[in-house]
């Protein structure tokens, strides 16, 4: 039997049954068309928070003070980086292309009858490079008002539209933070929510030295929150992370490095972190997802051993005016082999169309996984051979007199 002519006899005796056949493949086309989805998703959220630290500066190194412990409890973030230290990475260091400072307080920032509760950060104008802001209108303050200590500001787009609220422009405004008087002279470009759905333009960004010393909420006024390092390359960011970690270690005078009392985190190290734990959630929701595949087997299966009993007095027919057994197991196992992969191809289609409606929806780049496409067809070939051939077994064994005296 030629191999068109099985696959036309196999179409045509699926036809036979539409509603039947369709509802077989269900199985089959869910749990193709939920692994695509799954497979694409994770990929998309991975390239997703790629772009997220890319846009956050790919080189960035974030130092932060470890947490104290006082008889067994943590008491929160130490002491560890200061002045001393920043001179000591601004003259010492060979991989650090920027460095900024981070001191944060909160702030009521008033303009007028406006009010808008957020925090106040204090930085270097080397905050932007490392961060990849840029400013839309205005410029950022100087060098010497940093050294002046001066009352002067860059605000977000969040704070513009809270405070700002009858379109006045913000530059050369002065708006309250706290008890404070500060002038704005720049406003930052807007780059939205981050992944974690952290609003990036509710910021205002002031001298790190002005914040230090004007605001009370800064108990120690020799003492960073963070120190904030952008590399020349992202390659060099583990030389950097490196070197920096040697001169700190020598600075505060730690010979075992499980006494650091400072932490060290790089972009490459972050991205790593998160895109691990969306493999591993990938991983495990496709592997649910194939459950429903193992499902959609046992339903040809079923329908197959359905079907070998509706047409045993047929098998009988053709066994008597000469088929041959390899021909009739063929036929049957042609017939589930077709169905899965009808079921398939339908799961690709709306696998695909569901990974495009679903990234949109988030906001992900869309990404789709042409490997699991391509293994979708190989899954689909496997489960009809697989749980098809049994039956087809089945039907190829009958004898044909007992076969045509079925009733």
């Amino acid at each position: 039997m030629g191999i068109l002519n099985l696959i036309k006899i196999s179409l045509t005796a699926l036809a036979r049954n539409k509603g039947r056949s369709f509802l077989t493949m269900l199985g089959i086309i869910i749990g193709i068309a939920s692994v695509i989805v799954m497979v694409s998703l994770g990929q998309s959220s991975t390239q997703s928070v790629r772009s997220e630290l890319s846009s956050m500066g790919s080189n960035m190194i974030m130092i932060m003070p470890s947490h104290e412990r006082r008889g067994g409890v943590d008491v929160g973030s130490g002491n560890s980086l200061n002045k001393k230290d920043l001179k000591l990475l601004k003259e010492n260091t060979k991989y650090v292309q920027y460095i900024s400072p981070s001191v944060s307080t909160g702030a009521q920032l008033v303009f007028g009858a406006n009010n808008h509760s957020g925090s106040l950060q204090g930085v270097s104008a080397d905050y932007l490079e490392i961060r990849k802001y840029a400013i839309a209108s205005g410029i950022m303050f100087t060098e010497e008002q940093l050294k002046s200590n001066a009352k002067v500001c860059v605000i977000g787009q969040t704070v513009v539209d809270a405070l700002f609220t009858n379109r006045e422009d913000p530059i050369g405004q002065t708006i309250r933070c706290g008890r404070v008087p500060m002038k704005v002279v720049g406003v930052l470009e807007s780059k939205g929510q981050n992944q974690m759905g952290q609003d990036q333009d509710d910021i205002v960004l002031a001298p790190y030295t002005t914040v230090m010393t004007r605001f009370s909420g800064n108990k120690n006024r020799d003492n960073f929150n963070m120190i904030f390092v952008s590399a020349p390359s992202e390659a060099e960011s583990e030389m950097a992370a490196t070197e920096i970690t040697y001169l700190l270690r020598n600075s505060h005078n730690i010979k075992n490095p499980d006494d650091d009392d400072f932490d060290i985190r790089t972009q490459e190290e972050l991205l790593s972190a998160m895109s691990n734990v969306m493999q591993l959630l990938t991983y495990l929701l496709t592997a649910i997802a194939a459950i429903s595949l193992i499902v959609g087997g046992i339903g040809i299966m079923n329908i197959m051993y359905v079907t070998v009993t509706e047409r045993t007095k047929e098998i009988g027919l053709r066994m008597a005016i000469g088929a041959k057994r390899k021909d009739v197991m063929l036929q049957f196992l042609s017939e589930s082999v077709i169905l899965s992969l009808l079921g398939g191809i339908i799961g690709i289609i709306i696998g695909v169309i569901l990974a495009f409606v679903v990234s949109s929806a988030l906001h992900w780049p869309p990404a789709i996984s042409q490997a699991a496409i391509g293994a979708s067809f190989l899954v689909c070939v496997a489960t009809g051979v697989f749980f098809g051939w049994y039956p087809a077994r089945k039907a190829a064994n009958m004898d044909p007199i007992t076969a045509l005296r079925y009733e």
